[in-house]
């Protein structure tokens, strides 16, 4: 049996990895400032994480949903408590795709209505409804085209409520930062205003924080930075540093009722292990703190290279744009440079997503390699 070919791959093979580096199978080392995606938050092989992962796998790896997991009520009482969240509830599930699409069956649940409004350039996942909520026509097949969705773009408030008043719109779906979209985040006076809205007009407001959460921008969430507050909220990736995990934190204002949501992987021990070691080591090593003050002197730095336009994002999630399209600088990056990036649907753009627990030396080591790569790529 052949693997499905879906994505063109790099001819890199990762074996082994050490919080920022990664280790391919000829012993080469890799700078890794994409963190695969933005998953690895704490460090690859952080051994807090690992021995509480070994701990949990030599007691129980997974039982169903149909017993008591006291691990689950850890996990929700550490992320209450870390996020500034605990009159949140929490779901558990697998994947962030899997968060959004429970995140937009449950808006549909509470008020009955089922058109759903995203923003142009969104990413939100490839199942149903999550990819129906995604601006990209090439992923949506015609199954998934039957949800109603309108796609608006950021800070047009008059257009915003001119579809909800209409009335028929369960849910409002929100990156803080977008992620595949090319880091655009609208502004604090829209997603002030979006909140007001949706409260207005009998509304879900969903954050999707899958990429932008877990201190990733300096706060836990994104949308702390614009100082509102979400009915529901949704992460995954930095959840479980690799391990797969996500959730939906749900207002505590929403009823729960017997099999409106479900999963059988979701919370299950190992993810709630691995969950729960993310979290202690998020606080104990103060990596929001780490994240805005690498992120201030990733800005200096990247002062020094003319080719750069601009630098987009927040904290850790950062974009750094060109103009011209980067997928050859991301090559010799990758593969001379021995430097993971990522990309975006803005084909100018470098996406830069490491590790909290970078430091300041990688740093140096990406700017003296960008200005290398380009200077090579001109010659």
């Amino acid at each position: 049996m052949n693997l499905f070919n879906v994505y063109p791959l790099y001819d890199v093979t990762p074996v082994k990895g050490l919080d920022c580096i990664i280790t391919d199978d000829q012993g080469t080392e890799y700078l890794d400032l994409y963190g695969g995606h933005a998953v690895i938050s704490v460090g690859h092989a952080h051994p807090e994480y690992v021995a509480k992962l070994k701990n949990q796998l030599d007691q129980l790896a997974f039982y169903s949903n149909a017993i008591q997991n006291p691990i689950q009520e850890e996990l929700a009482t550490k992320l209450g408590k870390l996020s500034g969240c605990e009159d949140y509830d929490l779901f558990l599930c697998s994947s962030g795709a899997e968060a959004n699409e429970n995140a937009l069956k449950l808006a549909s649940f509470v008020n009955g209505k089922s058109r759903i409004i995203a923003f142009n350039n969104s990413f939100h996942g490839r199942t149903s409804a999550a990819v129906a909520v995604t601006d990209n026509e090439k992923i949506n097949a015609p199954l998934n085209k039957q949800q109603i969705v309108t796609f608006l773009p950021f800070d047009d408030i008059e257009a915003l409520e001119n579809e909800l008043k209409i009335g028929d719109v369960s849910s409002v779906i929100i990156e803080s930062i977008q992620g595949v979209g090319g880091l655009d985040q609208a502004s604090t006076h829209f997603f002030q205003a979006l909140e007001k809205l949706c409260k207005t007009y009998d509304v879900v407001l969903i954050l999707d924080e899958v990429q932008a959460g877990y201190g990733r921008t300096g706060k836990f969430f994104g949308f702390q930075h614009h100082n509102i507050k979400p009915d529901i909220i949704t992460v995954a990736k930095g959840m479980g540093n690799g391990f797969p995990i996500g959730g939906v934190l749900i207002g505590n204002h929403i009823p729960a009722v017997y099999g409106m949501l479900g999963t059988t992987f979701g919370g299950n021990h190992l993810s709630c292990a691995a969950g729960i070691a993310v979290l202690d080591i998020i606080e104990k090593e103060n990596l929001m703190e780490n994240a805005i003050a690498i992120s201030d002197y990733f800005q200096e730095q990247i002062k020094s290279v003319p080719e750069v336009i601009q630098v987009k994002g927040r904290g850790l999630m950062l974009g750094v744009e060109f103009d011209f399209d980067v997928s050859a600088l991301r090559k010799k990056m990758i593969l001379e440079k021995h430097i993971f990036t990522g990309s975006a649907s803005n084909k100018n753009l470098l996406r830069i997503l490491p590790p909290l627990t970078i430091k300041k030396e990688a740093i140096d080591t990406f700017i003296i390699a960008l200005k290398e790569s380009l200077a090579e790529l001109k010659s």
